[in-house]
């Protein structure tokens, strides 16, 4: 850490539980019903019965699916809880619903879809280890379903992430690989005045560009197109919020990120880090270091780093005063550093 850094709340984990044969066992087998539930989504199943409960010829015959293969498929699913299975009919649990079906804010497909992408790329992790280079797969598909995730994942975290960074007066945000603009618009939402800018990739910028028109907030944002690991970022900024981008990148690629960064801010402006925030040694928390196996199979170098790996690159960038906001057990850890 700098000599010049803030004191900063420390990272603490969840100590692991003990493995016995038995946990061990429903660890291998864990995958089932994960897939069982993918397919469910991949063939929206919950949103075909939500609308009524329908006999098995009346599920297959709408999915085009074979009846003894459908039969056994709804019922793990109600056996499971995700669906009610009554009189020879099944539909989708009320309760769950409005996270189940494609329809409603709530819903959690797009990351269910999301995730049938990251399982086809785990099912490759021994190839992976032996040496295979990651596959690029439907790269369009892949980014409606990753942007879709993520707006699922930050709706319920985006005004805690505010109030911790307190963006207090800042007047001109700038969001670097802003995704679906949810971070941005809660910003927006907290700070009157705030202007923000959203940078991403051309394709990502439209999908913001729908969310903020929907939210009647286009006249506080400028969009703009371009590719973080080619383009030089939109100056003036007094704040800047770098989302889950980290991981992403290696440690050289990081450094000329932040370089980029610290020339989109005025001289006294500070950047925000959300990702994971490793121990020293990497092994906590454990979702972050599950989320460096991801990266090995979807990234070139990317992982999860720790605090001072983080410091190194901002000072060697030309930032001062690195600081951890805030800790955290999943991609929710805060780091704050400024430019002299």
């Amino acid at each position: 850490m700098t000599s010049a850094a803030r004191p900063s709340p420390g990272l603490h984990f969840r100590p692991v539980t003990p493995y016995t044969p038995e946990t061990l066992t429903a660890l291998a087998r864990s995958f089932m019903e994960s897939r069982v539930f993918l397919t469910a989504a991949e063939l929206d199943l919950f949103t075909l019965l939500a609308e009524r409960p329908l006999s098995l010829s009346e599920a297959a015959a709408a999915r085009g699916a074979d009846p003894r293969a459908m039969e056994i498929l709804l019922d793990a699913l109600a056996a499971m809880g995700l669906l009610e299975k009554e009189g020879g009919r099944w539909r989708t649990n009320a309760e769950l619903a409005p996270y189940l079906t494609a329809h409603g804010e709530k819903s959690l497909l797009p990351l269910a879809h999301y995730s049938l992408g990251v399982w086809d790329r785990w099912s490759r992790l021994t190839e992976r280890v032996a040496g295979s280079r990651p596959e690029a797969g439907d790269r369009d598909a892949w980014t409606r379903s990753f942007i879709g995730a993520m707006h699922v994942i930050a709706v319920p975290q985006a005004d805690g992430l505010v109030a911790a960074v307190a963006p207090g007066g800042a007047r001109r945000l700038l969001d670097v690989g802003a995704g679906p603009a949810t971070y941005t618009l809660a910003f927006v939402r907290a700070v009157p005045g705030l202007r923000a800018t959203v940078f991403d990739l051309p394709a990502v910028v439209e999908m913001a560009r729908e969310r903020i028109a929907a939210a009647g907030l286009l006249d506080r944002f400028d969009l703009v197109a371009g590719d973080l690991r080619v383009d030089p970022l939109p100056g003036g900024h007094d704040l800047a919020f770098v989302s889950a981008i980290v991981h992403m990148l290696g440690p050289a690629e990081n450094v000329a990120l932040f370089r980029k960064v610290h020339d989109a801010l005025v001289p006294g402006g500070r950047v925000v880090i959300r990702d994971h925030v490793m121990s020293p040694d990497r092994t906590a928390p454990r979702a972050g270091a599950l989320f460096a196996v991801n990266m090995l199979l979807g990234t070139e170098a990317g992982g999860t780093y720790s605090l001072d790996e983080m410091d190194s690159w901002l000072v060697e960038a030309g930032f001062e005063r690195t600081r951890l906001v805030r800790g955290g057990e999943r991609m929710d850890a805060l780091v704050e550093a400024f430019r002299p």
